[in-house]
């Protein structure tokens, strides 16, 4: 229990009561985010995942006539819905829709990637937790165009409630044991270890 007689969120996470979000990641934005490349390969491995280990993955592209679709590198063909938006969150009626029959109706955690960390993933994440759906938040997956903003804005996730956590510790935790079939293809996505993009100097 927490200090206000509640049940404290522990953080775990159940696999076919999951969707993953990915926010935003497109090509207009390449230039400008910090750690862009590292945040591109991270992502990559979330995707490959969601696909794996059969996770609804959910897209959004902020005003994709001005700044350009999802980039290349990453297929998001299997994803249950690409979603448009001009608002800051992920949380657009067509997502909305798409909630109410993933995982039969049952999304009880998000795990969360993208950017920009202190715009669109910090508003995304406010309004699941808002809908008492627990919110993982990838920190090697999640950048801004500023070190500043993106390290401020994770640890106000912390404080709001939201799991920040790593997509190797993500993606283990998903498994949860090594006799899980999908385990050893899973093993090959995390096999070379992420790219720090800055976050250990912060430690």
């Amino acid at each position: 229990m927490d200090k206000n007689g509640g049940v404290r969120k522990l953080g775990n996470i159940v696999l076919d009561q999951t969707a993953f979000f990915l926010c935003d990641m497109q090509e207009k934005f390449r230039p400008a985010i910090k750690y862009f490349p590292d945040i591109l390969e991270v992502s990559k491995r979330m995707v490959q995942a969601s696909t794996i280990l059969q996770i609804p993955l959910v897209v959004t592209e902020q005003y994709p006539k001005g700044l350009g679709s999802t980039v290349t590198e990453l297929d998001v063909s299997t994803a249950v819905v690409v979603a448009p938006k001009t608002k800051f969150s992920m949380l657009v009626p067509e997502v909305e829709e798409k909630m109410k029959i993933l995982c039969n109706g049952d999304v009880q955690h998000v795990v969360l990637f993208g950017i920009e960390t202190h715009v669109c993933i910090q508003q995304t994440a406010i309004d699941l937790l808002a809908r008492n759906i627990e919110v993982h938040v990838v920190a090697d997956a999640c950048s801004s165009r500023s070190q500043m903003d993106r390290v401020f804005a994770l640890e106000r996730l912390r404080q709001i409630g939201a799991v920040v956590t790593t997509s190797e510790a993500i993606l283990l935790q998903l498994v949860g044991d090594k006799d899980h079939p999908k385990f050893k293809e899973v093993q090959s996505l995390i096999k070379v270890s992420a790219p720090e993009s800055g976050l250990v100097a912060q430690l």
